[in-house]
């Protein structure tokens, strides 16, 4: 950006009128950004006394060149210039001409540069955008493959992870992740159950004990829940450890809502999957697989 140091007479004699009264007229413009009726009074000054060309020529570069004016011209500041130093050569205003005239070739160099660099940017961008879509492209294509691959599985699984914190179910098989979903948890997902009615997800090694597939949630897996442990744990609070933990789908007639249910943890301990979702796991999981739920 160009930055001019120098500032606007305003002093004009009084029997210079009425030309004295049309520079205080440009000055005034000039001051209130009006830049276009500064420049054209200045322009007519310069026709009716033309002696005074080099003060308005050198006003008038610095107006074209003024970081202000959105009609700003760089040129046309420098034609104002060059006309100073060629026709007026020896005008007090010839060196400052020299000056603003090198300042304002630095800037149109740096402009420059500055341009071929955003556009160099924007070709980068516009790269990166297509090469976004062939990464989106590719991934869904082996997003296809993996689930063609994982509906071809025959071998079960050995293990569940559930974790919590991540709301994420693993299934896994020799140490080997085969897939993750989603999930909803109990209303009350902070800390491991601990008695009927508290909307908690239980926390600690389990079984799947066995499977309901005329459950009001599609399908379910029921977890062990309570072992020994939280048989233990009740019988300190005095209360009944409560029960019937599954791995299930979506409650029957709300299916459509799809993996938006797990926007929110709405079950009453236990771990929700889609209908589509408990329907893969269940065909990989048999009764006794382990089930490990974490924090």
């Amino acid at each position: 950006m160009l930055t001019v140091g120098f500032t606007f007479g305003c002093s004009h004699r009084s029997e210079d009128f009425p030309v004295g009264l049309i520079l205080s007229e440009a000055n005034n413009f000039c001051t209130q950004g009006n830049y276009e009726a500064s420049l054209a009074k200045y322009a007519t000054v310069i026709e009716k006394e033309p002696e005074t060309a080099d003060r308005v020529l050198f006003e008038m570069g610095i107006i074209y060149a003024h970081p202000r004016n959105p009609r700003k011209s760089y040129q046309k500041a420098l034609e104002c210039f060059r006309k100073i130093i060629g026709d007026v050569p020896d005008s007090d205003y010839r060196r400052d001409s020299q000056m603003l005239m090198l300042q304002i070739q630095n800037v149109i160099i740096k402009d420059h540069l500055i341009a071929e660099q955003q556009a160099q940017v924007e070709t980068y961008r516009r790269k990166i955008k297509f090469r976004e879509h062939e990464i989106i492209t590719l991934q869904k294509k082996i997003e296809t493959l993996e689930q063609k691959i994982f509906e071809l599985r025959t071998e079960p699984v050995d293990k569940i992870l559930i974790e919590k914190k991540r709301r994420r179910l693993t299934l896994i098989s020799k140490g080997e992740v085969i897939k993750t979903y989603r999930i909803a948890l109990g209303g009350n997902p902070i800390g491991p159950k601990e008695r009927e009615g508290d909307n908690k997800t239980p926390e600690g090694n389990y079984t799947i004990e066995s499977r309901n597939r005329h459950s009001g949630y599609h399908l379910s897996l029921r977890i062990s829940y309570p072992n020994e442990r939280d048989k233990k744990h009740a019988k300190e609070l005095g209360v009944s450890p409560g029960g019937d933990i599954m791995i299930h789908g979506v409650k029957d007639g709300l299916s459509w809502v799809g993996e938006f249910h797990t926007e929110i943890d709405w079950t009453q301990g236990c771990i929700a999957v889609t209908n589509k979702e408990i329907e893969e796991i269940a065909r990989l999981v048999p009764d006794g697989t382990p089930v490990e739920i974490r924090p």
